[in-house]
């Protein structure tokens, strides 16, 4: 039996999408981009995409009222970013949270930032400058067992991934396509002050069932973008977009850098063209949040975050889910 709020939009006086949630000291935040309604077209850079600012979401249980917390960052708050402050993430380290975040900066570059304060729903304070050896968009970070701190981000085409494989930034790049490999997301270790990166940016591998990596032209099974990484049973667990094909995919190792092996598809299309998610336990369960853009009645740019329960199963596979069923 579904809760109350299940599969429904958890606020509907603004837009939301791409919902990182967390639990804090018991309670639910989730950390979304915030869409805004502007009537321009779509385009694959993703130019629609206009966010400008941070609302943090909170949640006392699952069956409860969602909260906006109001603005809790602002891209005129951070020195080095121009526009397009896309989808976030946040992690508590010794007491102090940090919203991690990708902005275009003045010159039309996505990088990472990251954002500090004492309280788990800002406002927050952004660092001078982005994290060095950063770039593109997505950022998830993992906290392991350890209390070590990963980062996975990168996103295709208007996420610029593929504009630096020559190690600079390049607009005009190739873009793998066929039989060539597939271009997986970054991984770097973030320092536990979070203010630089302490291993150099690479890409993860995500291997077919015969151990051979994901092709360009396998667009139902290769990454594009909203990595995120979960541990379950002592493996770890990338899931992702696909993008072009708007599932949401999984793959499983035994290592944060990987490689990781393709298991299967944790959510079929929603409304809408983006699809980008987050996995978390609440209560000894694992939910799913994610977006559609059923609020808009389908404008690509105006979406709403909503939850589901998520099945997996002891050895880690997870059961597909069918969004509107």
């Amino acid at each position: 039996m579904r809760k109350p709020n299940e599969r429904k939009p958890l606020v509907k006086h603004i837009y939301t999408a791409d919902p990182s949630a967390h639990v804090f000291n018991g309670k639910i935040y989730i950390y979304p981009s915030h869409d805004l309604e502007r009537d321009v077209p779509d385009d694959d850079n993703g130019d629609q995409y206009m966010m400008e600012d941070y609302h943090i979401l909170s949640m006392d249980d699952l069956d409860s009222e969602c909260v906006d917390n109001g603005c809790a960052l602002h891209q005129d708050d951070v020195p080095w970013v121009k526009n397009q402050m896309w989808a976030p993430d946040a992690v508590c380290v010794n007491g102090k949270y940090y919203l991690v975040f990708p902005a275009k900066d003045k010159d039309g570059v996505f990088h990472i930032g990251v954002a500090s304060s004492d309280s788990p729903v800002g406002p927050f304070k952004p660092q001078d400058n982005y994290i060095e050896g950063s770039y593109s968009i997505d950022p998830a970070v993992l906290q392991d067992d350890d209390g070590r701190l990963y980062c996975y981000y990168g996103g295709l085409w208007g996420g610029q991934l593929e504009m630096w494989q020559s190690g600079s930034f390049d607009p005009d790049a190739h873009r793998p396509e066929g039989d060539e490999e597939a271009i997986g997301p970054m991984f770097a270790e973030f320092a536990p002050s979070m203010d630089k990166f302490i291993t150099e940016p690479k890409h993860l591998q995500i291997l077919d069932e015969n151990g051979a990596p994901l092709k360009a032209g396998d667009e139902d099974r290769r990454y594009f973008e909203g990595p995120w990484m979960h541990k379950f049973n002592g493996k770890y667990y990338l899931s992702y977009s696909t993008g072009t094909t708007h599932y949401i995919c999984y793959a499983e190792g035994t290592s944060p850098e990987g490689p990781f092996t393709y298991k299967g598809r944790i959510m079929e299309p929603v409304l809408g063209w983006t699809t980008h998610h987050s996995i978390v336990q609440i209560d000894g369960e694992w939910y799913l949040f994610y977006h559609d853009c059923e609020l808009s009645g389908g404008v690509t740019h105006e979406r709403c975050v909503k939850y589901t329960k998520l099945d997996i199963a002891q050895d880690g596979t997870i059961k597909t889910i069918q969004p509107y069923e």
